[in-house]
C-alpha cells in the first residue's frame, strides 16, 4: 500500500484536512517551520539555519517523497479550516513488514494551534486510515517524559506506555529519555 490510497481531496475530519506532501508544498512547509522554529525546538534535533532554507527543504521532501513511493513511510501536511495553512504534520516513519509489522509516528502542531483538540482529530483520523490501508499491526509513538501534552494526547489516542529509553535520541543537542508507547492493530 502507498499514499496513492489517499483520495485527492485528502483525509478530511470536522475541522481540518490531511494531505500527502509533495514537492509543491516546500514553501508551505517552511512557512510552518519557520514560524513554529521556537516552539518545537524543545523537541526535536538541532536544527541550523540551512535546514530552514527553501532548497534543504526542498531536498527534504524529495526524500520524504521517494520513501513514500517505495511503501516505507506516510508524510501527512495537517491543513485548517481554509485548507491552505499547514497548522501540523503527521508522519508515520520506518515502516517494517516481515513478523514485525509497524511503524514510527511523529507529530507536531503550531504554537497557534495548541489546546484546541485539532491534533487528537487530525491523528485519529490518520491513524484510522494508516491502520486500514496498511494494515500494520503496531504503530509506535515516543515522547520525552517533560512532554506532558504529547503524553496526555497518545494515552487519549490508546497508546500504551512500554517502558523508558534511557538516552535514546539527540534532541536540541543532547541525549534524551524518551517514554515508548504504542498501539496495537487488533484487526490484523
Amino acid at each position: 500500500m502507498s499514499s496513492q490510497n489517499i483520495p485527492a481531496s485528502g483525509l478530511v475530519t470536522h475541522r481540518l484536512t490531511l494531505q500527502t506532501l509533495g514537492t509543491d508544498d516546500a514553501a508551505q512547509l517552511l512557512r510552518y517551520q519557520l514560524e513554529n522554529r521556537q516552539h518545537l525546538q524543545p523537541w526535536e534535533p538541532f536544527r541550523n539555519d540551512e535546514f530552514f532554507t527553501l532548497e534543504a527543504i526542498k531536498r527534504r521532501i524529495e526524500g520524504m517523497v521517494h520513501q513514500m513511493n517505495e511503501g516505507n513511510s506516510l508524510h501527512l501536511l495537517i491543513r485548517g479550516a481554509d485548507g491552505h495553512a499547514v497548522i501540523g504534520e503527521c508522519n508515520f516513519t520506518n515502516i517494517v513488514r516481515g513478523p514485525f509489522q509497524a511503524c514510527h509516528l511523529g507529530f507536531s502542531v503550531a504554537a497557534s494551534a495548541q489546546g484546541k483538540g485539532l491534533m487528537y482529530e487530525a491523528l485519529e483520523r490518520a491513524i484510522d486510515f494508516f491502520f486500514g490501508t496498511y494494515a500494520l499491526h503496531r504503530v509506535m509513538a515516543n515522547y520525552r517524559p517533560e512532554n506532558v501534552r504529547s503524553g496526555k494526547l497518545l494515552k487519549r489516542l490508546g497508546f500504551e506506555i512500554e517502558g523508558t529509553a534511557r538516552a535514546y535520541l539527540k534532541i536540541n543537542g543532547s541525549w534524551a529519555d524518551h517514554v515508548l508507547t504504542s498501539r496495537i492493530n487488533d484487526k490484523v
